[in-house]
């Protein structure tokens, strides 16, 4: 079934809402989230990271709006079935309009969800950009699950209680500015990620990060997402880069194979036109 964008948001939002935690593999491309549905995601979300490099761009917003469109929309060519997500990251832009105008255009293609994090730059600017993105969405008849990204753990802006506090009250603004999600990379320890999760009146989202509690703990801690954020992005080009050094450096074609690689009539049966 190809869902349109407000059943996927009706689907993906209910996936937040289950008995189990939702277990997001990040993709890159339109391949990786072929693969990552038939292995069994239940939803799909990009990596920001890994769909600028598969683009040729850096992450960090450097990514055009065109290539970020052309890409969304060649997986959900691929996946119409899933419900997808799409990191913005900043939204591309410093003016809400230009961002809610852009999630628009996402939402026509069936999109159901982002994320929008604030990064370096003030929670003011990120209300400001969630806020408008709900207005247009709805204006549009629609709606997309916003999931509100805070960096305070991930890039150090502050530190042990001070850090927990900031992320708590960040996440209230961003939900009263509409956000349905909060995304907190980087938070780990166990007392912390309860204390966020009862404070947070929505749903909380984690980055898999190594020492990370399991799914079960982590869902009885109140966690409710969990994402693989660009790791499976370098694993699959960390393990092409080394094979493609040993093959180079060697000779020996042998490296170029493994019971862990794709098949290629797997991943051909997968995609358009086969």
């Amino acid at each position: 079934m190809n869902r349109t964008g407000t059943e996927a948001f009706s689907a993906f939002r209910a996936l937040h809402a289950s008995d189990r935690i939702l277990m997001l593999t990040n993709v890159w491309d339109a391949a990786s989230a072929a693969l990552f549905a038939a292995a069994g995601s239940k939803a799909t979300a990009t990596t920001s990271a890994g769909l600028a490099w598969a683009c040729g761009y850096s992450d960090g917003d450097a990514l055009p709006q065109a290539s970020l469109l052309s890409a969304v929309g060649a997986i959900r060519a691929v996946v119409p079935d899933l419900p997808l997500s799409v990191d913005l990251e900043g939204g591309y832009s410093d003016d809400p309009d230009e961002v809610a105008n852009l999630v628009a255009q996402l939402q026509a293609l069936g999109v159901a969800g982002i994320n929008l994090e604030d990064g370096t730059g003030t929670p003011e600017r990120l209300v400001a950009k969630i806020a408008a993105v709900k207005q247009r969405v709805n204006r549009q008849g629609g709606d997309v699950f916003v999931n509100a990204r805070t960096d305070v753990f991930l890039r150090e802006l502050a530190s042990g209680e001070d850090a927990v506090r900031e992320a708590i009250a960040r996440a209230a603004r961003y939900a009263g500015a509409g956000a349905d999600g909060i995304f907190v990379p980087d938070l780990q320890e166990r007392d912390a990620i309860a204390r966020v999760a009862v404070a947070v009146e929505r749903p909380l989202n984690l980055l898999a990060v190594p020492g990370l509690p399991s799914a079960s703990e982590l869902y009885q801690l109140g966690v409710r997402r969990v994402s693989a954020g660009s790791s499976l992005a370098k694993l699959a080009y960390g393990t092409a880069r080394d094979a493609a050094q040993a093959f180079l450096r060697d000779g020996n074609s042998s490296v170029l194979f493994s019971d862990r690689s794709a098949g290629y009539g797997e991943t051909n049966a997968l995609l358009r036109g086969s």
